[in-house]
């Protein structure tokens, strides 16, 4: 078994690019995994690329370059998918966790409300899309022109910025949220304590296990990975 690549450049340099902008490994395109030239956006998500590349020692480690992978999946995976990718996003909207309340215990239900509840207010505010709450588990039929508006605003993001929109709504398993973040009104810090409500009061009741420790850890830097991706895309 190989071990990681060694690193066999000296420098890392952002190159403007046609509408957007590489990198260059002393002097030679940086390209993607699918042989596309890496070409990011924006200068800043560029010089974020650049700096992780530059901060490599002798062995390259991928999983150190987080922006690096954003990029390479919007252009690889994301941008000849961009259609089918932004139906998954908007599906969420149709089984958001927000929409899911507990029937017991009472001080659960009562923190779901108050912090779901204004979320739930400004999707209605903001995109003419009321959501339906129900409690338990079983599903409920969301109403249609909602659905549409949410999907309307979801086809509305470039295959970057739908890159990290998936990021934020699969891990947190809300549109609602996912949205929140990307528009600006909820910091990612934030919109990730309002997705782990139910999570965090059970572990408050029982505990919590090493193993659900470090998955939690993994899936919240994840998730403002995504976040700092949105940024550097409108840096």
């Amino acid at each position: 078994m190989t071990g990681p690549a060694k690193r066999f450049w000296t420098s890392a340099d952002v190159v403007p690019d046609g509408a957007g902008y590489g990198i260059a490994l002393d002097g030679r395109a940086l390209k993607t995994p699918a042989g596309k030239p890496l070409c990011a956006p924006t200068h800043a998500a560029a010089a974020a690329v650049a700096a992780e590349w530059n901060a490599q020692t002798d062995r390259i480690r991928p999983t150190t370059m987080p922006v690096t992978r954003a990029v390479n999946v919007a252009i690889d995976r994301v941008t000849p998918e961009r259609g089918a990718v932004a139906e998954v996003v908007a599906e969420y909207g149709a089984t958001d966790l927000l929409c899911y309340r507990a029937p017991w215990p009472g001080p659960l239900a009562a923190r779901q409300a108050a912090r779901w509840d204004p979320v739930l207010a400004w999707l209605e505010t903001r995109y003419g899309a009321p959501l339906i709450c129900v409690e338990g588990v079983m599903h409920v039929a969301q109403p249609a022109p909602s659905l549409a508006a949410l999907r309307a605003a979801v086809e509305g993001f470039d295959a970057f910025a739908l890159t990290a929109l998936h990021e934020l709504v699969s891990i947190a398993g809300s549109l609602g949220l996912g949205l929140a973040v990307a528009e600006g009104r909820l910091t990612g810090a934030d919109a990730w304590a309002l997705s782990r409500t139910d999570e965090d009061f059970q572990i408050e009741q029982w505990g919590e296990d090493d193993e659900a420790v470090a998955l939690t850890a993994r899936r919240h830097r994840d998730f403002l990975v995504a976040e700092r991706f949105l940024q550097l895309l409108r840096a």
